[in-house]
């Protein structure tokens, strides 16, 4: 049995416990005698969850290695550099500039703090030249925190700090039927992060090959940019932040298949929502019937795993 198939069969196990996992009760019995409550408990909570929980999972991953190829440095993903803090301040500014707007000039205020704030960490990182692969993701983190400082000061100054800590936080437990379908959005990224994998796949060479290999460098950037932007800014709308997905899981597949998009960016894709999937569900048998939010257990669980490969990079 191949990697892909066995990764497969533990993605379609997850999604089938969490279809069935919930407080309210749902048997396949009720949905066989087409109860009411069964079928209103799948179609309205368990499936747009699950559908928000893979599109997630995926989305992030495939934003992390595509970072990983703008800037050639494995430790790199949104949380490391500054665009998931970046997102939260355009979202900010959305709810306290254009309160009576809709969820989708919040999504675009994000996208656009998210690709300038990712343009300038590139740019930056490109100047510095950094030889040490760990200070790359060093100084992610700290320009995230300056931006995150930024916000939070923000959103204390008027007074709504507590409710976006809140809000920020990584949870899954909100979604329900109307309530998620903007996480739809992420689907085209997805599909347009497939369709240039092979550009991906050069960029991560660097600019000096890439271009004599006849891409079109800063275009290709700025494409790249764009996808994760789009991804990072609807997850952040749709369920908070969530930290380490793009960081473990592309780190993890290059380490096992090498790093040729075309051929590896399914298995990314496969292996974020493994990932998430499998969060989620440690999350909502913790502190049952009770749950704690996905942005805690990711955090965790990718928090050890990074260091676990910065201490392996370095050995």
């Amino acid at each position: 049995m191949t990697a892909t198939s066995m990764l497969s069969i533990i993605f379609t196990a997850l999604c089938a416990a969490s279809l069935l996992l919930g407080v309210n009760e749902m048997t396949l019995a009720g949905l066989a005698r087409f109860d009411h409550h069964s079928w209103l408990t799948l179609t309205a909570s368990r499936f747009p969850r699950l559908i928000a929980l893979v599109l997630s999972g995926a989305g992030l991953a495939i934003s992390g290695v595509i970072m990983q190829q703008v800037v050639r440095n494995r430790f790199v993903e949104p949380a490391t550099s500054g665009g998931l803090e970046a997102a939260k301040l355009g979202i900010l500014m959305g709810l306290l500039l254009l309160p009576d707007q809709g969820p989708m000039i919040q999504m675009l205020l994000a996208m656009l703090f998210c690709f300038a704030a990712c343009l300038i960490y590139v740019q930056l990182i490109t100047r510095m030249a950094p030889r040490n692969v760990v200070v790359v993701p060093v100084v992610g983190l700290m320009y995230g925190s300056v931006l995150g400082a930024i916000a939070e000061f923000w959103a204390y100054s008027h007074n709504i700090l507590q409710s976006m800590q809140g809000w920020m936080l990584g949870d899954f437990s909100k979604i329900v039927q109307g309530n998620y379908e903007i996480v739809l959005l992420i689907l085209p990224a997805v599909v347009m992060s497939y369709v240039f994998a092979h550009r991906f796949t050069l960029m991560g060479m660097g600019e000096d090959i890439a271009k004599s290999l006849g891409l079109g460098w800063h275009g290709t950037v700025a494409l790249s940019l764009l996808i994760v932007s789009a991804t990072v800014s609807v997850t952040v709308i749709a369920v908070g932040t969530i930290s380490f997905v793009g960081l473990v899981v592309p780190n993890l597949v290059a380490m096992w298949k090498g790093d040729n998009l075309a051929r590896t960016l399914p298995m990314v894709a496969l292996g974020g929502a493994v990932l998430m999937l499998a969060c989620d569900l440690v999350g909502r048998f913790v502190i049952w019937p009770y749950e704690v939010p996905i942005g805690l257990t990711v955090g965790s669980i990718g928090g050890i795993i990074f260091l676990g490969l910065i201490v392996r990079r370095m050995a």
